[in-house]
């Protein structure tokens, strides 16, 4: 049996080999393979004392000319069979990294995912496979080749997920895997599945591509389309015809009529084998959907695909053609974190799978908030220790353990100004625990648009569970909580600002274990911003509307359901609002509360229930001092504020009331 990488000839300089190339189809898959050639892995050194919130490492940008440059090197013919290559730029494999098989379209190239190459290889071990241009290996000898390649790996990945992301026929590939291995723990993303092929442009292709004489096949709209990433309908043609010119070359060495004819025959029999065995795939699996997918109906067949498997979700990009990892706007890795699809075990865990979002995630993630911190315009206000009270986010403690406990306001409108200011002003990067609803599938499904959570888990949001807790007040995190939850986010009419906080403490033990500091704070103002229309009470009075409210307050996303108190009446439900002309929100953040070193005193359930009800006083204080101070604010409306911010500058801070 091969163990060894097998060293394909240097199709270049013995400088510039980008990628290693493993034992091929006629051979048993290696098994573990070495680091990659040429890559050295960093390290944490001792100096790095301060955390860091933010993945800011350079990535050096590929596009479609790089994977047109490289793509010829590797269909030089050498008579080989598939075989499995591991770019170099993916940089040094981790201990703890899932190994990822990226399972190529028509090109067969293996370089489909040349932008993602350096992201990706932060967090996976990446092997690409790699089919020859003149290769003939069926369908279910494809299926055979991989199946032996994740059984190998299986003793180098216990108790490790195997991630397969593959794209139109690699995602039939992907799937077949899966239907002959439903005890195989898979995560697959998938682009654009080819399971539609009988419903395609492409049949209607494979028809008359018989007449066209070589290399005029290439002309045909669609297979350009296929091959290169150029969208001839919506993009138009490059501007540079002998660019063109050059392309069109290449495609003919790509796929000469002989091997696209091949191809089309292999989609076909992909589509029949998948589709007869869809029924019992059981892995986890993310669809990734274009919108101006030319020559798949991707969109429709995503949304047929999920329904008829449980355990898959899909993200759909609307402006994206057919080869969407060649787009400069697509981002895998940001796509996998935010649709909660990293792990690095057997379960996620949404702690310690945590990756840091870049620079450009949290400005993504924080983009929509930006406009409602300028037309609110915050009043920040934090406590020192010694009482007094301060302009800005002086009174946050620089380092955790620390815990925020404070008021839930209507929708969560505080939450995307609270993240995003304590990013940018104190370097404090927030963890908060949210509700299972937002990591649920079936709540993804009732939502206008499925991503509408990513943002919150690309930013550190967890489910709220007791474990969760323990672990990022064990990491020394600054840590989020609402013990109101959702029925202080969701109140009813009249309720703004009333808290909905169990009678008994849930919180001070825990945080007392790790010593962490207790922040109470009080957030007012939404008031000022809207009023609610409707409220649940209301919508359940409207005919046909307990079809909707069954769907979303299922037994899976409901909390307290074993408590007789109002915080256990936690109906989900889309209040309807009426806007109003926004005013302003005021945040105060209370004196910090110390627990370190009261871990035995706060043990007794009497010290802790005091303290309980302290900090719990501590957040109506808060919010009652900013409703008596607002009322001096010469700013809290927004025509002061406009007419201030006109005469001083849109980025100046607008003034508030004497503290």
């Amino acid at each position: 049996m091969a163990s060894a990488v097998v060293l394909a000839t240097p199709l270049r300089l013995a400088s510039s080999r980008r990628w290693r190339f493993s034992a091929d189809l006629r051979a048993e898959p290696p098994s573990c393979l070495p680091s990659r050639m040429g890559a050295s892995a960093s390290f944490p050194t001792a100096a790095a004392t301060v955390p860091k919130i933010l993945d800011d490492s350079v990535i050096e940008p590929y596009g479609i000319s790089d994977y047109i440059e490289r793509s010829r090197e590797l269909i030089k013919p050498d008579g080989g069979p598939p075989r499995w290559f591991s770019p170099l730029e993916c940089g040094a494999r981790g201990t703890d990294s899932p190994l990822l098989l990226y399972l190529p379209g028509i090109d067969g190239t293996g370089l489909g995912l040349i932008r993602q190459h350096q992201r990706l290889g932060k967090i996976f071990d990446i092997w690409c496979l790699h089919i020859p241009v003149m290769d003939r290996t069926s369908f279910e000898g494809l299926v055979e080749y991989v199946e032996r390649t994740i059984k190998s790996q299986k003793s180098c990945s216990v108790n490790k997920p195997i991630y397969l992301v593959g794209e139109s026929i690699g995602a039939c590939l992907a799937l077949a895997v899966a239907a002959r291995n439903p005890d195989f723990d898979l995560v697959m993303i998938l682009a654009n599945p080819a399971t539609s092929f009988s419903k395609s442009q492409l049949e209607s292709v494979s028809t008359f591509l018989g007449i066209l004489p070589e290399p005029l096949h290439v002309t045909i709209p669609y297979f350009v389309n296929f091959i290169t990433g150029y969208h001839l309908t919506f993009r138009g043609l490059p501007d540079n015809f002998n660019d063109m010119l050059a392309d069109l070359s290449f495609l003919v060495d790509i796929l000469p009529k002989e091997s696209f004819v091949w191809k089309l025959y292999l989609l076909k029999s992909a589509a029949l084998f998948v589709n007869s065995r869809l029924h019992v795939v059981k892995a986890q699996i993310l669809i990734l959907a274009s919108g101006r997918d030319q020559l798949l109906p991707s969109r429709e067949e995503a949304e047929r695909i999920c329904s008829n498997l449980p355990n898959c979700r899909i993200r759909h990009f609307k402006e994206s053609g057919h080869t969407m990892f060649l787009e400069s706007g697509i981002d895998l890795v940001t796509i996998i974190k935010g649709a909660g699809y990293y792990r690095r075990s057997s379960q996620i865990d949404y702690v310690s799978d945590y990756l840091l979002p870049t620079p450009l995630e949290f400005q993504q993630a924080t983009e929509i908030y930006r406009w409602f911190d300028l037309a609110t315009s915050p009043v920040m206000l934090s406590t020192l220790q010694n009482g007094e009270i301060v302009k800005g986010l002086m009174g946050i403690p620089s380092e955790g353990p620390t815990l925020l406990v404070g008021y839930h306001m209507l929708l969560g409108l505080e939450l995307g100004i609270m993240f995003s200011r304590f990013f940018t002003e104190k370097r404090i990067h927030l963890r908060g625990l949210a509700h299972p609803f937002m990591f649920n599938r079936a709540s993804e499904l009732l939502m206008p648009d499925s991503s509408s959570f990513d943002g919150h888990r690309l930013m550190g949001a967890v489910p709220v569970s007791a474990t969760n807790f323990y672990k990022l007040l064990s990491m020394k995190s600054f840590v989020l909580l609402y013990p109101g939850g959702a029925r202080e986010a969701l109140h009813r009419k009249g309720e703004e600002y009333k808290l909905f906080w169990p009678e008994k403490s849930e919180f001070i033990r825990m945080t007392s274990k790790f010593g962490a500091t207790i922040i109470p704070f009080g957030v007012v103002g939404e008031d000022d911003m809207c009023d609610v229309l409707l409220d649940y009470e209301d919508l359940v009075k409207i005919p046909f509307y307990d079809t909707l409210n069954k769907r979303i307050n299922q037994d899976g996303v409901r909390l307290r359901t074993d408590t007789v108190e109002e915080v256990g009446n936690q109906d989900l439900y889309p209040p309807i609002l009426l806007p109003k002309i926004p005013g302003r929100l005021y945040f105060l953040f209370g004196k910090p509360i110390e627990t370190r070193g009261r871990s035995e005193e706060l043990r007794d359930r009497r010290q802790a229930q005091q303290l309980y009800i302290h900090v719990k006083s501590e957040v109506e204080n808060c919010m009652a001092y900013l409703k008596e101070k607002r009322e001096k604010d010469p700013y809290r409306n927004l025509l002061p504020r406009l007419l201030y911010q006109t005469t001083n500058g849109f980025t100046t801070e607008v003034p508030t009331f004497e503290i």
